[in-house]
């Protein structure tokens, strides 16, 4: 590659990252189905045509955002599942990574609980693709522990899903208490729903097989 083919390239990636960030911002007070591309573009200083040189449509910034924003959740998946000791311990530890993540990633937690149910159905897919690829890693960290013999890949799976679609309703709240009017009173009391409510899927794993 030459200098200015590199140059250039460095400078296309600089402006759809812009497009990117300029559309995150935008999108926290909008959906994605009521964003235009002018909104886009104009936020960066470009002009419209310069939006086709990196995305197809809209919902093809969507897309690359759900990569995005998904990405981003998946290590605080990895690492929530990875907790070691008993399973209060694991709960507790499971919640403040939840909350940790929203403090760190508002905006990308904010798309993809809009965005899950939202009107554009290409991004409804992306979401919907990543959660169940997310679901499959889950399940196979879950077949590896103690508590999972007997269990069927199929019941495996779908504890998997609780787990994840927990952590997303989790996240949502937490994400709420920043703007209550109360946000530290707030973010005690979803910590304490969330904690019974991982507590409650835990105890149903541990009964699950007894009939």
């Amino acid at each position: 590659m030459s200098h200015t083919s590199g140059i250039r390239q460095a400078q296309k990636q600089k402006t759809r990252r812009a497009l990117l960030d300029a559309a995150l911002v935008l999108l926290e007070e909008q959906s994605l189905s009521s964003l235009g591309l002018r909104e886009v573009t104009r936020a960066v200083g470009v002009a419209p045509t310069a939006f086709y040189r990196h995305f197809r449509s809209t919902a093809d910034l969507g897309a690359a955002l759900v990569e995005e924003a998904l990405g981003s959740l998946h290590p605080m998946i990895g690492a929530t599942l990875s907790v070691p000791g008993d399973s209060e311990e694991r709960i507790a530890r499971a919640v403040e990574l939840i909350s940790r993540h929203v403090e760190a990633h508002p905006a990308h937690v904010r798309f993809v609980a809009r965005e899950r149910h939202g009107g554009v159905a290409p991004v409804r897919e992306a979401i919907r693709r990543e959660l169940a690829r997310f679901a499959e890693e889950v399940r196979t960290e879950l077949a590896g522990q103690p508590e999972s013999a007997g269990w069927s890949g199929d019941d495996l799976l779908m504890l998997a899903q609780l787990y994840v679609d927990q952590m997303l309703v989790t996240a949502s709240l937490f994400l709420e208490s920043r703007e209550a009017a109360e946000p530290e009173r707030e973010r005690e009391r979803v910590t304490r729903l969330a904690t019974r409510q991982m507590r409650l899927i835990a105890l149903g794993r541990r009964h699950w097989l007894d009939g």
